[in-house]
């Protein structure tokens, strides 16, 4: 499964600020385009480790099926 997700840079008086349009919360900034890119990869791995973990919470106690739905590849 590959799924695309858009990036966006802005430039700032300060650097860089960098989104995420697809995926609300993953957001970061940089003093370079490079290190807002690498910043992004990490702020797109937190999100989604912090949104399993809430999930995770919030499953406890009931039933449910959990299997693996697809891979995102780069």
């Amino acid at each position: 499964m590959n799924i695309n997700l858009t990036a966006i840079f802005e430039k700032s008086p300060h650097g860089y600020i960098g989104y995420i349009e697809e995926l609300p919360g993953a957001n970061t900034q940089g003093e370079t385009l490079e290190e807002t890119k690498e910043n992004l990869v990490e702020a797109v791995q937190l999100v989604l480790e912090t949104n399993r973990q809430l999930t995770e919470d919030e499953n406890k106690g009931k039933e449910i099926i959990k299997e693996t739905f697809g891979v995102l590849s780069a």
